[in-house]
């Protein structure tokens, strides 16, 4: 069992360096090829089919914002923005022989422009073993502050 604790939380937490360094694609491909990333706007929300949703991205969608964020002509990114995660309170729900469930707190501090923004909740991941490591086959983000007023949407994963 610490076996597995000590690689889902490395697993963690190069996940959030790869979003903190801007290393995008790297991150997508954490996902298996039918992974989630989702928001929902409150923790009762069971599922983004039919509801509305913060994120609710596929692969395909994850790209999608990539590409758009990245472009050369994305005015509104320029300058690009900072971000800092801390993931922390790893606990593993659940395990089977070919996926885990785990829980974990994170916070998230966004530099934009001379504006800066803190985010923090929860991430509740199903990881797939794939090999000596994981992949994601869904990521829920509660955020606690989600229903908060922003001057500005989120523009990449948190």
């Amino acid at each position: 069992m610490a076996d597995v604790q000590h690689s889902v939380e490395q697993f963690l937490f190069q996940q959030s360096e790869f979003l903190d360094c801007k290393k995008w694609q790297e991150w997508i491909d954490l996902f298996t090829p039918d992974g989630v990333y989702w928001m929902p706007p409150a923790p009762e929300y069971k599922t983004w089919e039919g509801q509305p949703a913060i994120f609710a991205e596929d692969k395909n969608l994850m790209t999608v914002r990539m590409n758009r964020v990245l472009h050369p002509d994305a005015w509104s990114q320029r300058p690009l923005w900072e971000t800092n995660h801390v993931v922390s309170n790893v606990t593993i729900e659940k395990e089977t022989k070919s996926e885990v469930v785990v829980r974990s707190r994170f916070h998230m501090m966004e530099l934009r422009r001379d504006d800066v923004r803190h985010f923090a909740g929860r991430y509740e991941h199903t990881l797939r073993k794939n090999g000596k490591g994981w992949k994601i086959k869904l990521q829920r983000v509660d955020m606690t502050n989600a229903q908060a007023a922003y001057d500005y949407v989120l523009q990449v994963w948190v």
